[in-house]
């Protein structure tokens, strides 16, 4: 295991944010945490590379890869003496027949590098190119971008073929997407916001099909094109070639186990699909990887856990959480007030990671996730101060597969190594690595292979995630202190999440 050298200020600091009123009782986890190895996390990683390499690079569900992928979850499961089954699903599946194109016709001719939204249109428009009414260059400092998010952001589409300049930030490419639509135009370029980590070509999804090309472009590009249109008119050719299917089948794959309450649940779960793009090792093999082996061993050391664990493999995540919003739907009334807590790993083994934690006591990055959450923060940070290592909070808002689950008053909790974000000078200083690059340079691409891993991350991570699994599951005080779910349901608040990050 490589140790850190923290400096003690960042020590006092994560003991001190460590919770000492946690309503979880400690846990000794060091005998799991021993049989759950690095060696047995990239032993199922490589065999999700080789079910990648042998599927055309992807295991993106809807494709052959993803369902070689399931199967090879299911009969590891199934090896380790777990019941397993799977639930099956339709959703909308995108696939790019062909890279997109972008090039400035008039005035001056120029080509751009781009990218195709999931579930763009396919075809090509040589038309007009207009911005909003409310592009904001220079960027504000913070994200906050509202370009194309209200119908009267766009000016009367002008006769012929146009094409909308769109500026990412603040709701969802769909809804920015529809606006145009609805305002007549015949394609759209979302050009990304402009802050740190938000500069380069970034490809978002819009979540449902449409009908026209929608394309991507940097800052810088887009910030070109729409001086181009204060200038004078620009005539720009976009073209896409893309195919969607509406009704698309997949699976979630889960396992129980033997014992434990039935009446309180502890799912724990991750999402086994990746892009369409890339074999997805990191995002998300790691976590898949990481609760197979954390299932696995718990088998052959034959725990016996006071609450029953689940564990429950999404698909679809990348579509917009649909393998989890699936599962949750479909609870009745019943099952759903035997879930006692979600524990969401995506991400777990970023080359240059960072120990994020879910903020659910909203104490550092934003909204509170339901009653319990904080509980569950704290097992994560209070173990991460055991072992002398940093932590720190990553927003609870819903942007990975634990979503559908605090929208309906689930506690739920989780880690994560960073994906796009931009490492800064002093998360340099306490974790290492390099400050100015991304967590993840290889996120959503083809690069994302077994040699995008940090072994390292997997160790410390790997670990955390294993000693907050065996804790809820044999945990005797629980997240509450008088054991009772349905009255910690009745105080949470509506949560309106908000679905992945690539959707805004």
């Amino acid at each position: 295991m490589r140790k850190l050298a923290i400096p003690a200020a960042v020590l006092l600091l994560v003991t001190l944010a460590a919770s000492p009123a946690a309503a979880v009782d400690t846990v000794n986890s060091k005998k799991i945490r021993d049989a759950v190895t690095v060696s047995g996390i990239l032993g199922h990683e490589r065999a999700l590379q080789r079910i990648a390499n042998n599927n055309g690079g992807t295991r993106a569900s809807g494709t052959p890869g993803y369902a070689a992928s399931a199967a090879y979850v299911k009969n590891t499961l199934k090896a380790a003496g777990y019941k397993v089954k799977e639930q099956e699903f339709t959703f909308p599946f995108f696939r790019e027949l062909a890279p997109a194109t972008l090039a400035q016709v008039t005035p001056t001719p120029t080509t751009y590098q781009t990218g195709t939204y999931p579930f763009s249109g396919s075809g090509t428009v040589t038309g007009t190119v207009v911005p909003t009414n409310d592009v904001l260059i220079p960027p504000p400092a913070t994200p906050g971008s509202t370009s194309g998010c209200e119908a009267a952001d766009f000016p009367p589409a002008p006769a012929g073929p146009s094409i909308a300049l769109i500026q990412r930030g603040t709701c969802f490419f769909e809804v920015k997407a529809a606006n145009a639509v609805a305002a007549g135009y015949d394609a759209v370029i979302f050009f990304n916001e402009g802050q740190p980590g938000r500069d380069g070509l970034f490809i978002g999804t819009l979540g449902r099909a449409f009908g026209i090309p929608v394309v991507g472009v940097s800052f810088a590009d887009g910030a070109a094109l729409y001086a181009a249109t204060q200038a004078g008119p620009v005539t720009a050719r976009v073209t896409t070639s893309t195919v969607t299917d509406d009704a698309a089948k997949t699976t979630n794959v889960i396992a129980d186990t033997s014992g434990g309450d039935p009446n309180k649940v502890v799912v724990v779960g991750a999402h086994l699909d990746s892009v369409v793009a890339g074999p997805g090792i990191n995002d998300n093999g790691s976590g898949t990887a990481a609760i197979l082996e954390i299932a696995e061993q718990m088998a052959a050391l034959k725990v016996k856990p006071r609450q029953k664990v689940r564990f429950a493999f999404w698909g679809a995540e990348e579509a917009n959480l649909l393998g989890s919003e699936h599962y949750v739907a479909n609870l009745s009334d019943t099952e759903l007030g035997k879930i006692y807590a979600n524990l969401n790993f995506d991400m777990l083994g970023s080359p240059n990671y960072v120990r994020f934690v879910y903020d659910g006591d909203g104490s550092g990055a934003g909204d509170a996730g339901p009653p319990g959450s904080d509980q569950i923060e704290a097992v994560f940070n209070n173990y991460f101060a055991s072992q002398n290592l940093a932590s720190e909070p990553t927003e609870f808002n819903g942007r990975s597969d634990y979503g559908p689950f605090i929208a309906v008053g689930i506690p739920a909790g989780g880690l994560f190594s960073g994906a796009e974000g931009i490492k800064t000078p002093a998360q340099a200083a306490v974790y290492g690595g390099t400050a100015g690059a991304p967590y993840d340079p290889c996120y959503h691409a083809a690069c994302d292979t077994t040699n995008n891993l940090n072994t390292a991350a997997l160790h410390e991570l790997g670990d955390a995630a294993t000693h907050a699994v065996y804790t809820l599951a044999v945990t005797k005080t629980g997240l509450f202190p008088d054991g009772s779910l349905r009255a910690a349901r009745k105080a949470a608040p509506d949560f309106d999440y908000k679905g992945p990050h690539a959707l805004r």
